[in-house]
């Protein structure tokens, strides 16, 4: 079976020891190497290719966000999950501008991280639920040139949504599974949904709110007070 391999970054020797101590635990998954900063890790990156970098966000010498701009600069489109704390939005957006795959706290269960390890390499973009305050403090989105358009359905009667952008209750309650990160299938669980219409669902938000992908998605929801 192959098995993933993981990059890993962090500037604290202890954190980061501690991390390889649980990756190499973890089922489908090897360590390619650790770095303890981002300018450290692009020189490895460029004889010892990962499938995924976990990194942390912050750090002395070539921060997550960093790491991640100059990788794809280089057209390097390995998925990254940043390890963070959530209590500085800015650092929190701009990764998200970047194109980071996922954000993790700090604190999180060894099961959290194995399970979004595997979620982002099978894909899938990992937003862990967040301080959301601090976040539609810092963020400020135009408004949509035209107002966006919503149908209704017989189980949605109403719109719930402020400014131009208008969002069935039931499409503001997948956006709230999106902010925890839950995939399209764990939304279909959760909801008593088929997956095909999950996706449905998520493909109208993310035009509703003219964003490409559901980690721009979230924030602009967040920002306009819409969850």
């Amino acid at each position: 079976m192959t098995r993933a391999r993981i990059a890993l970054i962090d500037d604290q020797a202890l954190v980061r020891r501690g991390l390889a101590s649980l990756l190499v635990t973890l089922p489908g998954i090897e360590l390619g190497f650790e770095a303890e900063s981002g300018n450290q890790a692009l020189q490895k990156l460029a004889d010892q290719p990962v499938d995924l970098i976990v990194s942390d966000i912050r750090m002395a010498d070539g921060n997550g966000i960093e790491l991640i701009r100059a990788l794809r600069a280089r057209g390097d489109l390995t998925p990254v999950i940043l390890l963070t704390t959530f209590d500085d939005p800015d650092l929190l957006l701009a990764a998200a501008q970047v194109g980071a795959q996922g954000f993790l706290l700090k604190d999180a269960s060894p099961e959290d991280l194995e399970q979004a390890i595997h979620r982002v390499l099978r894909g899938e973009v990992l937003l862990q639920p967040m301080a959301i305050d601090p976040v539609r403090a810092q963020v400020n989105y135009r408004e949509p040139k035209s107002p966006a358009h919503w149908s209704q359905g017989p189980a949605e009667s109403q719109p719930a949504a402020l400014g131009t952008v208008q969002l069935t209750e039931r499409e503001i309650g997948i956006m709230r599974l999106l902010a925890g990160g839950y995939s399209n299938k764990e939304i279909a669980r959760t909801l008593s949904l088929a997956e095909g219409t999950v996706k449905n669902y998520v493909s109208d938000i993310l035009a509703k709110l003219e964003t490409r992908d559901r980690t721009r998605a979230v924030l602009k929801a967040i920002s306009l007070r819409l969850i």
